[in-house]
């Protein structure tokens, strides 16, 4: 305890965060983080990374080497972090609470990732061939697909194609009978995926977590209120590829595009209106 109340008296403080150290090495360390300097490579992969420490864990991934083992399942890791992140499966304990809603998660980076897509209307990242805005770069590399036809999930057993890994595992339970189903407790009904069961069994509990701030109506998904909001707005954030009239609905632009297409003389229009979907 003394030797950790010294950190906040001492004179080793970092100028571009504000944290402080007990010594100037640790400090030293420390700004790696600011200046972005990785000084340790991985001979195998050429990955770098700011500490020697994070250079050791890493390196474990070419050997194999897994010292650390889960007492309840007997699965081994690479790492202690990792082991004390996969305990929280056995645990149930959830020690990262979202500030803005009343959900928690097993890890830091699941409530990142929850605040980014469900409180943040930041759009960061853009596809370069239709212009359309991302919150994170997996959804945009996901989306990409659409415009090159990419199809990098390839099943082991029968050589099928998918371009999105959801597609892929729900192929190989259903057809191959490979990985692990999440079984509804009430009807019995099976999912691929556990958030998916997570929502089905709310609506056997008519659990609705998601209230309209506007009429106090509730909802079982974030998806279904935003759905829901757009009638309190008059924002029209859909609009038509070919004479740019806007609508409040997506559901509004597939019939007005059709006949758009045909009012200003475009022969293959159902050929036009695919490709406009897949754009949009």
């Amino acid at each position: 305890m003394r030797s950790h109340m010294n950190v906040h008296s001492s004179k080793y403080k970092c100028t571009e965060c504000g944290k402080c150290f007990g010594s100037k090495q640790g400090l030293t360390l420390h700004s790696r983080i600011h200046s972005g300097e990785k000084s340790f490579e991985c001979t195998v992969c050429g990955k770098r990374f700011t500490y020697s420490a994070s250079l050791v864990v890493h390196s474990r991934i070419h050997s194999g080497q897994k010292s650390y083992k889960c007492h309840e399942c007997h699965k081994t890791f690479s790492s202690v972090g990792d082991l004390n992140r996969h305990m929280r499966v056995h645990t149930g304990d959830k020690p990262y609470k979202c500030s803005l809603c009343d959900k928690s998660f097993s890890q830091s980076s699941h409530l990142n990732t929850h605040k980014r897509y469900a409180h943040s209307n930041r759009r960061p990242y853009d596809c370069r061939w239709c212009g359309m805005l991302f919150k994170s770069s997996e959804v945009l590399k996901q989306h990409v697909y659409t415009h090159t036809g990419a199809k990098p999930y390839t099943c082991r057993h029968c050589s099928a194609c998918f371009t999105q890994y959801g597609q892929h595992k729900s192929h190989l339970l259903k057809s191959h009978d490979e990985g692990t189903w999440f079984t509804c407790h009430i009807c019995e009904k099976k999912f691929t995926c556990g958030e998916i069961l997570k929502i089905h069994i709310r609506r056997h509990e008519g659990v609705k977590p998601y209230v309209c701030r506007d009429c106090l109506k509730a909802f079982c998904t974030t998806t279904e209120l935003k759905h829901h909001a757009v009638k309190h707005s008059d924002a029209k954030l859909f609009c038509c590829g070919l004479c740019a009239k806007d609508f409040k609905y997506k559901h509004s632009v597939p019939k007005h595009f059709k006949r758009c297409a045909v009012k200003l003389g475009f022969s293959d229009v159902q050929c036009l209106q695919s490709i406009y979907e897949c754009v949009c």
